[in-house]
């Protein structure tokens, strides 16, 4: 099997990165209405804060530091923590 070319792998890590980022900060409109007054479930940003917090560990606390990962997943520590704190 062939090894895909160093600099695309790594330029596909982080356009990854930036399409997670995206995910995470479309919780800003439900983060919103759940201020607001406009409910919703609080069960998927939590987990999806948990899994996140799990990627961030695995990322930053390799030998050698997997930046794409640690980047993308701390927003949704952040969003995906806020969703499900104010959807409370």
């Amino acid at each position: 099997m062939k090894i895909m070319n160093p600099k695309a792998l790594k330029t596909i890590g982080w356009i990854a990165t930036f399409t997670a980022m995206l995910m995470y900060i479309s919780y800003f409109p439900q983060i919103i209405n759940n201020i607001h007054g406009d409910k919703s479930g609080f069960l998927q940003p939590a987990v999806a804060a948990i899994n996140c917090i799990l990627w961030v560990s695995y990322g930053f606390f390799q030998k050698k530091k997997d930046w794409p990962i640690v980047v993308a997943n701390l927003l949704g520590v952040i969003f995906g923590a806020i969703a499900a704190i104010t959807a409370l």
